[in-house]
């Protein structure tokens, strides 16, 4: 379980506040080609732009396999401590509290998988022992969801323009993608801080480095997107959707036509809530820069200087959760 020391807990103490809903925008990924797939991806393309986030339905991904992954999960966190802490692998594996190596705290503990391109977890990067049933669960549903991102990208470009359209599926679905799967389990929130009428950070404000991400919770609230001026809302619960977010690669990719939306899961319930997020990134010596499709026939001003998926993960890692890390990359 997560236990913070008192310092700690004021540390990510949160006024109470009640954000207004978010209207999420929803893009329907089973549409058959034509005017309903057209529509489809204009929808997709309005939402990158307008807040970066959306939610998918159509999806094909069985919801009892979203269900016993789920329940996988929820086995795995109510593991000893002891035996959860054992769960580590090179270079990933279980968390508790730290986020990253910024000093970033959170009411939060949590998996991190490598994935191969096929969404399969390599034997190296976890070791299974504590949870022998959910390997396979997990690795059938990482290869679901990286499906749905791919299918997703497809869709984009085609709303885009761009050609051929697998022009940014095939960073996610190269063999060499650096792609991860996130689950993350936020406690119920103690009861002292909820006695007092505050909030606990989750996870603090940021946005994802990665191109997408494919994120689903067990339908519980503590989800939250900041808007273009900072006002944040409260993403209402869906057991059947996935969330989508735009990543700081793919901003960079369209030139910041599409947006890299800034979110956090603030703590305040009594039932725990449990999220899977499929981080979708290119390889590591990937090259990233406006495509050129985007800026024009005049070849028009690049926003961001070309660099390598490596240089900009490794940048990311030295800061903290808010740090705006797309600014060093600026031209």
């Amino acid at each position: 379980m997560v236990v913070l020391a008192k310092a700690e807990l004021e540390q990510i103490a949160l006024p109470a506040a009640q954000p207004p809903m978010a209207d999420v925008r929803a893009v329907d990924l089973s549409a058959a080609p034509g005017p309903d797939r057209a529509a489809a991806a204009r929808t997709l393309v309005a939402a990158c732009e307008e807040q970066g986030f959306f939610r998918v339905t159509g999806h094909g991904v069985p919801q009892e396999l979203v269900r016993a992954v789920e329940a996988a999960a929820a086995g795995f966190f109510a593991l000893p401590q002891a035996e959860k802490e054992g769960a580590t692998g090179e270079p990933v594996g279980y968390g508790c509290k730290q986020i990253g190596d910024g000093g970033d705290l959170g009411w939060i503990e949590y998996l991190l998988l490598c994935l191969t391109s096929a969404g399969t977890v390599p034997a190296a990067s976890f070791p299974f022992s504590t949870l022998p049933c959910a390997a396979a669960l997990l690795e059938e549903y990482a290869a679901a969801v990286r499906r749905v991102a791919c299918g997703l990208l497809e869709l984009m470009a085609e709303g885009l323009g761009i050609e051929p359209a697998d022009t940014i599926s095939r960073l996610v679905a190269d063999a060499e993608s650096d792609n991860m799967l996130r689950v993350n389990h936020y406690p119920p929130a103690p009861r002292p801080e909820q006695q007092a009428g505050r909030l606990l950070t989750g996870f603090g404000e940021h946005t994802d480095p990665q191109i997408i991400s494919v994120l689903r919770s067990n339908g519980t609230t503590g989800l939250e997107i900041a808007g273009r001026d900072g006002a944040w809302a409260s993403v209402p619960p869906d057991a059947d959707s996935f969330f989508i977010n735009v990543g700081d690669a793919l901003q960079v990719l369209t030139n910041g036509r599409f947006r890299s939306v800034k979110h956090r899961v603030v703590v305040s319930s009594e039932r725990s809530r449990v999220s899977m997020i499929f981080l979708g990134g290119p390889p590591p010596g990937a090259r990233l820069a406006p495509l050129p499709q985007l800026l024009g026939d005049g070849g028009g001003r690049s926003r961001y200087r070309e660099f390598t998926w490596m240089e900009y993960k490794s940048c990311s890692h030295r800061g903290r959760l808010v740090d705006d890390r797309l600014r060093p990359f600026e031209n």
